[in-house]
């Protein structure tokens, strides 16, 4: 399966995306016409209309443009700009804006600038950053008159329903455009080395620079979604935008607050980057699927487990796999200690092998010391 490179912008952000939510997109308000055609009835389009409306009222005023002042080339620094969006977390006190990584990155607190919508500026008081979900959070003090966005489901985002995007494409704060979730599950997308956990809702909704760190929000009024990343020849919409699904940010978020970072699973093997349906076919598998393994860390889970290089790991306890990205977000997800069973595909036979689940960030602790 071949990845596809996205637009990431930097110094002008607009990493893009999509997400949903919606009862209009059920089939039960359509109906069909005598040629078999989908048809609206009437004043289904006006309160459609009407219901972007009231999302945009309800979602507006939390949507921020970030700005970050970041060290350039030849010790000359170099302004980046997003977007964000103000929440509360449950069991936190103060206001928290969630952004993209890419945005924020490397910038101290006094050099991140955050305009709300009624064009007060605020600096943060503290900053914590996920840069291989391309996650950023941001703590504000808390202010009474803040208003902050409610969080959704992703996981009830279907293709097919409708979705509003908000952010501040080339510096135009407070703009919001629709379209619909055109899929899912979105992980065969290149980001660059530096983003390892991908697995985006696609949107048609008009994203641009300056959007990266926008809400994506449902017709019910509840963020799904940060916009992402684009694919596109131009770097400008061309109606392929990817999102963060919000249930993603919730547990990136929940573990910056909780320990500073996020806790990780790992097996210490390198996964083949693509692997395409002629390659399951030599290997006697009936489809393609699962993840091929090209290379096998010493002394490290995978290794102790008898995983070899070669193999194609097919599930992994319940969870089949899918492809290569799908087999990265599965271990991820994980937690260090668990015992794991995975099903394996094997000189054209499928067997099972048991493994302990690493820790990813002790074992980057120890490459680094390594090296």
């Amino acid at each position: 399966m071949k990845s596809v490179m996205l637009a990431l912008f930097l110094g002008g952000c607009a990493f893009c995306g999509g997400i949903v939510g919606s009862r209009f997109q059920n089939g039960a308000d359509l109906h069909a016409d005598g040629d078999n055609k989908a048809a609206v009835p009437p004043g289904e389009s006006v309160r459609l209309g009407e219901r972007f409306e009231t999302v945009s009222r309800k979602i507006s005023p939390a949507v921020v443009s970030v700005e970050a002042l970041k060290p350039g080339k030849k010790g000359k620094s170099v302004d980046e700009s997003g977007s964000g969006v103000l929440i509360r977390v449950p069991g936190q006190a103060g206001v928290f804006v969630i952004t993209n990584n890419h945005v924020i990155s490397q910038s101290q607190p006094q050099q991140i600038t955050i305009t709300l919508h009624d064009n007060r500026i605020l600096h943060p008081v503290q900053v914590w950053s996920d840069p291989e979900s391309d996650i950023g959070l941001l703590k504000l003090e808390d202010i009474e008159s803040l208003v902050t966005a409610p969080l959704g489901d992703s996981e009830q985002v279907k293709v097919g329903q409708w979705v509003l995007a908000f952010g501040s494409p080339f510096g135009l704060h407070q703009t919001v455009t629709h379209g619909i979730i055109s899929a899912r599950e979105r992980g065969q997308v290149s980001l660059g080395n530096t983003i390892r956990i991908k697995d985006f809702l696609q949107t048609d909704a008009a994203i641009n620079p300056g959007s990266s760190g926008g809400p994506l929000a449902n017709i019910d009024g509840e963020i799904i979604g940060l916009n992402t990343a684009i694919a596109s020849h131009s770097g400008n919409n061309s109606g392929v935008a990817f999102s963060i699904p919000i249930n993603m940010v919730k547990k990136v978020v929940r573990n910056l607050l909780d320990k500073g970072v996020v806790s990780r699973g790992y097996l210490g093997l390198q996964v083949a980057p693509s692997f395409e349906s002629a390659d399951a076919q030599k290997l006697g598998l009936e489809r393609l699927q699962g993840a091929l393994v090209e290379s096998i860390y010493p002394e490290t889970p995978a290794a102790l487990a008898g995983i070899r290089k070669g193999d194609v790991v097919l599930q992994i306890d319940n969870v089949v796999i899918r492809n290569e990205n799908h087999f990265i977000n599965v271990v991820s997800s994980m937690d260090p200690g668990k015992t794991i069973k995975l099903r394996i595909w094997r000189e054209r036979v499928s067997r099972e092998v048991n493994a302990v689940v690493g820790d990813w960030n002790s074992a980057q602790a120890k490459l680094k010391i390594s090296q």
